[in-house]
């Protein structure tokens, strides 16, 4: 479906949210991929993975944030049947892409080494992480670029491209980390680090796969593809006054995460290792409701485009229906076999047990992140990400005093620090329920 409607069925929701599911299940399975190799290696690289995997997702969510903007005004130019004007936000999209990839890089090289060691108490395991980090930096340049052309293909709702991809990217990523990190065909086991270089090779080919696609099955003409844009200073001014505040928001929500994962390293191994496992897990579960909600976000730009802005908030009611009908059924398998789940990810008997009861409270905060997510989403969807920076800073404020007293001072068992989670889902789903009901979005111009 690739024209926009006034209002959307839950047939059309469902046609243009299932291949983003796909893909985003698919994508978090590469994730869990290195992390069921890594469980088979040693407690020691499954830990590292968890601080070194976070890590690399907080830079990475500056690009990805600056590609949510890109794709909340693709959307909405979209929505006004301004097809060719997608591709020059594309292209001047995918020209501030490279460069922030650059500069990120280089970056990341002179300074990941003392962010490490300032933070990471562990030898071991700050040696195995800044090893992760370095080759999974690599491949930001195929990265933030592919980032690009997801924003393009979920803006203007011809998802259909991004579950292929995701299964190519998938089965490359499976290939490489299998020889890579065991050591296959010759190849030397290189653990951790062969983790990293998998995954970036992975990223090359989803990049290629993009490329091919791109020039086989998308009219390119109509969508101002046919030949690179010129680079404009107002277009970009454009963008930016809308991703700069998803870049940032992005930056600190991962960077809250990346400080939780620091107060339980300084726990002990033992409870790095179960929340590696369980991130792995919820990040399964998130991103099948990050499918629903950046549906919901393109969607309701869409409607903004066409002028339906009463649509909106019945959208989202439709929306949250969909996450609870299909999330609540999976949230109900892990609960109900938990150690099916984690053995997934390791082997190791004692692990296994000890990683349950975090499981347990994961999956039951989930009930208050389905609306947190998908009304924050909806929030963006509007255009006015300033207010979606600000309310989720007031909930990561909250979040951060509870991660601070019950993991930092008070030392709980690390099945309690998970309900953090709940506390942040708590605050977001009620601060971006109540900016929706009040209105204050409608008069909002990009």
């Amino acid at each position: 479906m690739q024209q926009p409607e006034s209002t959307y069925s839950y047939r059309e929701i469902w046609k243009i949210a299932f291949p983003i599911l796909v893909s985003t299940v698919i994508e978090q399975v590469i994730g869990m991929t290195d992390a069921a190799f890594l469980g088979r290696v040693s407690e020691l690289d499954l830990g590292a993975a968890a601080i070194a995997g976070v890590y690399y997702m907080v830079i990475f969510m500056i690009g990805l944030g600056f590609s949510i903007g890109v794709q909340i005004i693709i959307g909405r130019r979209n929505g006004e049947g301004r097809f060719r004007e997608t591709g020059r936000v594309f292209y001047h999209g995918i020209y501030f892409a490279l460069a922030l990839a650059v500069v990120i890089t280089l970056a990341s090289e002179a300074l990941s080494p003392r962010i490490m060691d300032l933070l990471v108490s562990s030898p071991q395991v700050r040696t195995a992480a800044l090893s992760y980090v370095r080759w999974r930096v690599v491949g930001l340049v195929f990265g933030f670029t592919t980032a690009i052309f997801r924003a393009f293909y979920i803006g203007t709702t011809q998802t259909k491209a991004l579950s292929v991809n995701s299964v190519v990217m998938m089965l490359s990523n499976v290939l490489f980390n299998w020889i890579l990190i065991f050591g296959k065909f010759g190849v030397p086991a290189l653990g951790i680090t062969g983790a990293a270089i998998g995954s970036t090779m992975a990223e090359l080919v989803s990049l290629l796969f993009f490329l091919a696609y791109t020039s086989r099955h998308c009219d390119t003409g109509k969508y101002g593809l046919d030949r690179p844009a010129r680079p404009e200073s107002g277009t970009m001014k454009g963008i930016l006054s809308v991703s700069l505040w998803s870049m940032v928001q992005n930056f600190l929500s991962i960077s809250t995460w990346f400080i939780f994962f620091l107060y339980i390293e300084h726990i002990g191994e033992r409870a790095l290792a179960v929340s590696n496992i369980v991130r792995n897990i919820s990040g399964l579960v998130w991103m099948m409701l990050m499918a629903f909600a950046s549906t919901c976000s393109t969607l309701t730009s869409n409607l903004i485009g066409l002028g339906k802005t009463e649509n909106v908030l019945s959208l989202t009611v439709k929306m949250l229906k969909f996450s609870y009908a299909v999330i609540i059924p999976v949230l109900l398998l892990f609960s109900l076999f938990p150690e099916v789940i984690i053995r997934i990810f390791t082997n190791i008997p004692d692990l296994v047990t000890a990683s349950v009861p975090s499981m347990l409270v994961l999956c039951a905060s989930y009930l208050l992140s389905i609306p947190a997510l998908v009304l924050f989403q909806a929030v963006g969807g509007t255009g006015n990400t300033r207010a979606a920076f600000l309310l989720e800073t007031l909930c990561l404020f909250v979040y951060l005093i509870y991660c601070t007293v019950i993991i930092g001072i008070m030392k709980a068992d690390v099945a309690v620090c998970w309900s953090a989670e709940a506390v942040y889902g708590g605050m977001m789903a009620l601060t971006c329920g109540l900016y929706l009901r009040s209105g204050r979005w409608k008069s909002r111009v990009i």
